[in-house]
């Protein structure tokens, strides 16, 4: 009779709860599993890249590791390009005796010694070699690659000393300056949120509560799931915060979004008799 009792003492709190809708939300706690208005987000790089090999050499150098920081235009990876090199000075070489030959064929020319043909020629051989020498530039350009961005590595997918291909994966990036926060609502939500709507965000890594707002709501509903996804912004960057860590987000105040000049259907009280009833209403008289 007892554990009766009690069970009804905590089935009768468990719904106050749940009506007073002031669930605990702070460092201690987070957000309640079971606060209805809470959803799940993980935090996201506002860039990231996985940067690939575009030529066919061994890696000479990687400065930096796993975790280390870098910036902007910093030297990610370098190659050993002593093969793209020597193609380089072999295509101006090249390029330089087809640019005297077609000079020599022009002067020819004038005195009557070779006809148009041989001048067309050989300035038609300069511009192959001129491209020659682009391609060779090209290729020596790949040898450096450098930070397309501030941040941090990821993972070092080669190792210094061993040989890539074209298109071989070699390292993984990201922006950790500024960071996203993607959030699945539920498709029924689009009838309140909009961009700069304002949610709280707490991260169960670190234990902290964050003020964020909406900046972008996806393109398309997911038939399946019946769900969106919605991007938010940290109203101010954290600290100590990476990208992957997740989390709950409520929001605080939604207002229904509809349209009150949308007209609304009214049945009629007098409805307008159609016209087979009224022959059939003459006939009956």
């Amino acid at each position: 009779m007892r554990q009766r009792v009690r069970r009804s003492i905590g089935y009768v709190v468990i719904g106050v709860l749940f009506m007073g809708g002031d669930i605990s939300f702070g460092k201690s706690t987070g957000i309640q599993s079971s606060d209805l208005n809470a959803v799940r987000g993980v935090v996201k790089p506002s860039e990231e890249a996985v940067i690939s090999s575009e030529l066919q050499a061994r890696v000479k150098r990687m400065p930096f590791r796993d975790g280390q920081g870098f910036k902007k235009g910093d030297l990610l990876i370098e190659f050993d390009c002593a093969k793209y090199w020597a193609e380089l000075a072999a295509a101006k070489a090249e390029l330089e005796g087809r640019e005297k030959t077609a000079v020599n064929n022009q002067e020819l020319a004038k005195l009557n010694g070779i006809g148009q043909l041989e001048v067309d020629i050989s300035e038609a051989e300069v511009k192959q070699a001129k491209a020659a020498v682009r391609s060779a530039n090209v290729a020596v350009s790949h040898c450096k690659i450098t930070a397309p961005f501030s941040g941090r590595v990821v993972k070092a997918l080669v190792n210094p000393h061993e040989s890539v291909n074209p298109y071989d994966e070699v390292l993984s990036v990201l922006n950790d300056k500024t960071f996203e926060i993607e959030l699945i609502l539920p498709s029924t939500s689009l009838r309140w949120v909009t961009k700069n709507s304002v949610f709280k965000f707490f991260i169960d890594e670190t234990q902290e509560l964050y003020l964020a707002e909406v900046v972008e709501i996806g393109a398309r509903v997911d038939p399946v799931s019946q769900t969106i996804r919605v991007f938010g912004q940290f109203k101010e960057q954290p600290k100590q915060v990476l990208a992957g860590m997740s989390g709950s987000a409520r929001f605080m105040d939604r207002k229904l979004v509809s349209d009150t000049t949308k007209p609304t259907f009214k049945p009629s009280t007098t409805p307008i008799p159609s016209a087979a009833s009224a022959t059939i209403n003459r006939s009956m008289k």
